[in-house]
């Protein structure tokens, strides 16, 4: 299960984060969105806890959107350490969606190799 956050629980669980963060941002009316959040569930299970992930409902959080300048749902971040490494905000077809979470999975295992998991 992906959690909804908002404004007032964004910088701890996200900006603070001591974990990369996926931000997933959508809204109720957007039908790709409702596309992606299987896929983001898949690759939630298969980065188990080396990342976060969590969803911003824009229509809600309209700071947020703004901070980020959201011009199109859905709109995934990747942050860490406060800091955004890659955005994908332009899906127009399946492929889109597609190649997007192939680079994203990628980008996932190089940021895996920068973290220590051992006690």
């Amino acid at each position: 299960m992906i959690p909804t956050i908002n404004e007032s629980t964004f910088p701890q669980e996200v900006l603070d984060s001591p974990f990369p963060v996926i931000v997933s941002f959508w809204a109720p009316w957007c039908g790709l969105c409702r596309i992606i959040n299987p896929l983001l569930h898949g690759l939630q299970s298969e980065q188990g806890e080396q990342v976060k992930f969590v969803s911003v409902n824009a229509d809600e959080n309209f700071r947020l959107a703004n901070t980020y300048r959201l011009t199109n749902l859905p709109t995934l971040l990747l942050i860490d350490r406060g800091q955004v490494l890659c955005r994908f905000d332009h899906f127009t077809s399946h492929d889109d969606v597609r190649a997007a979470f192939a680079t994203l999975g990628k980008i996932l295992g190089g940021l895996a190799n920068t973290y220590s998991y051992t006690a």
